[in-house]
């Protein structure tokens, strides 16, 4: 009997621990729980006291017991440290990614945004009752990244007037507000946001021509694999607005052009267009040029004018991959960049290059011009020459004439007007690719293609600070519970399991003793 009564008042002292515990972390003394161990706690106390205090008081002046409770005073100071830690955490924040991809770490493209902001950045989230775990979290990153990031979470319900005010129709909505302008985003991802800051901060927009009538892919289709419409919504969140061109109809490329980009012509252009573009280029212009294999002698040949040779190729990587064996791989993935080029100083991530040909500098070329070779594909690669068996035949093998990998299939070209005789400040700017499907509405969310397309535009373009990589739209999963559901878990992962362990090994020890 007398052991039971011991017991009791172990458990009693392990009940009203817990009850506390819990008091402490939820503030609600009407609680069951609290209220539950509370209670029976201090009833298991005072039993104990009651028939074994005399008792208790002898194993107090024990030896044995004064070293207990120093080892008790112990553990309450390294508890006392810890929950200092805690309190020092929440009132000076710093956290550490240790995922590989680095999925709780703000792009580069997001911390090179918020490094430009002039003034306060203010993000009100719609949410209902005012919570969105998600979405706070994400908003509270930036607000951790840069001190202009002001972040205001509302319940329409409760402020409707402020939902009217920001014209905010639906839950899970940010207004983002950037001194006058401001914008309302229903996409709670790190893209959306950043891209909505991004166009806030801007404050021109400029103009990118596509030119059009030889078969180019149309920016306004999205319905299709071979369609530019994902990259004109690529261009529009960096604030360019895309335009088709139909240079045949005009004399010269419109001034206001910041960028031309001739992607995929399937026919020749006419000589007054090839003029136009060459006069454009000759006016410190910028050009993007994307080739579609075979043919496209025009573009070749203006092409080999500023320095640049365009084989008649097509790259194949014919390499062993795993349960599929060797295979023809037209679609070579690469992750060989220069890194003497703003485009892919700090680019260390993959690309894939469908039915790409072999585009690399000049043996020589003129003074003024320089001319770096931006992405090359694998050493197990080669520039396939036969192309009659790759597209009649479905194969290929690498032959004598063949060209051995890493094969260059993009370069950059910067030239100064003055240097290469024409009497013009300046510098015209030129990039080439060796395919145009890199970057259509099938491969451009592939790996990271947009961020190269997009570096690519932004060089060219002069917005050389927008270079980087960029949020992914895939963001980590996670679990979103509800208030009771995360209530039920923290008692059971945080008191109930802990407390069931520790009264049946204080049961155990105090049996054997």
């Amino acid at each position: 009997m007398s052991g039971i009564l011991q017991v009791a008042g172990v458990i009693g002292f392990v009940l009203i621990f817990f009850g506390l515990v819990a008091y402490l972390f939820g503030g609600r003394l009407q609680d069951p729980y609290v209220l539950a161990h509370l209670g029976l706690g201090l009833f298991g106390l005072l039993i104990y006291l009651a028939t074994q205090g005399r008792s208790f008081l002898r194993t107090l002046s024990r030896r044995s017991t004064r070293y207990g409770l120093h080892a008790a005073l112990y553990s309450l100071l390294f508890l006392a440290s810890l929950i200092m830690v805690n309190f020092l955490n929440l009132r000076h924040h710093a956290r550490w990614d240790l995922t590989a991809a680095k999925v709780f770490t703000l792009s580069p493209q997001s911390a090179k945004v918020l490094e430009r902001l002039q003034r306060d950045v203010e993000i009100y989230g719609f949410f209902e009752r005012g919570e969105n775990p998600a979405a706070s979290r994400l908003i509270k990153s930036y607000t951790h990244r840069s001190p202009r990031i002001k972040f205001y979470p509302i319940d329409p319900d409760r402020h409707p007037e402020l939902a009217r005010q920001f014209q905010v129709r639906q839950f899970n909505t940010l207004h983002i507000r950037y001194g006058q302008e401001a914008t309302n985003i229903t996409e709670t991802t790190e893209e959306a946001v950043t891209n909505a800051i991004a166009k806030l901060t801007k404050t021109t927009k400029k103009t990118i021509y596509f030119l059009i009538g030889h078969g180019e892919p149309r920016i306004d289709d999205r319905g299709t694999s071979e369609g530019y419409g994902a990259a004109k919504e690529a261009l529009a969140n960096e604030n360019y607005q895309a335009q088709e061109l139909l240079l045949s109809t005009q004399a010269k490329v419109p001034e206001q052009a910041s960028l031309l980009i001739v992607a995929g012509p399937q026919k020749p252009l006419l000589d007054q267009e090839l003029k136009a573009v060459d006069d454009y280029i000759k006016n410190a212009g910028r050009l993007l040029i994307l080739l579609a294999p075979p043919g496209g002698d025009d573009l070749k040949a203006f092409l080999r004018d500023w320095g640049v040779e365009v084989g008649d190729d097509i790259v194949v990587d014919q390499e062993v991959r795993l349960f599929a064996g060797p295979s023809l791989g037209v679609q070579p993935i690469a992750e060989a960049y220069s890194s003497l080029h703003p485009i892919t100083r700090e680019f260390k991530e993959r690309t894939i290059f469908p039915m790409v040909r072999s585009v690399e500098p000049a043996a020589s070329t003129r003074e003024g011009v320089q001319v770096t070779s931006l992405v090359k594909t694998s050493p197990s690669s080669w520039a396939e020459k036969d192309l009659a068996g790759i597209f009649r035949q479905g194969k290929a093998s690498l032959g004598p004439e063949d060209k051995k990998g890493p094969v260059s299939v993009g370069v950059a070209v910067a030239a100064e007007l003055k240097k290469i005789g024409i009497e013009k400040d300046g510098q015209a700017k030129i990039v080439a690719l060796g395919t145009a499907e890199f970057a259509n509405n099938r491969f451009i969310d592939l790996f990271f293609n947009r961020d190269f397309f997009l570096n690519a535009v932004n060089w060219l373009a002069e917005e050389e600070s927008s270079i980087s990589i960029r949020p992914r739209s895939l963001r980590p999963s996670r679990v979103q519970l509800s208030r009771a559901q995360g209530t039920l878990a923290f008692y059971l992962s945080f008191l109930i399991l802990p407390e069931v362990l520790l009264i049946i090994g204080l049961g155990v020890w105090w049996k054997r003793r």
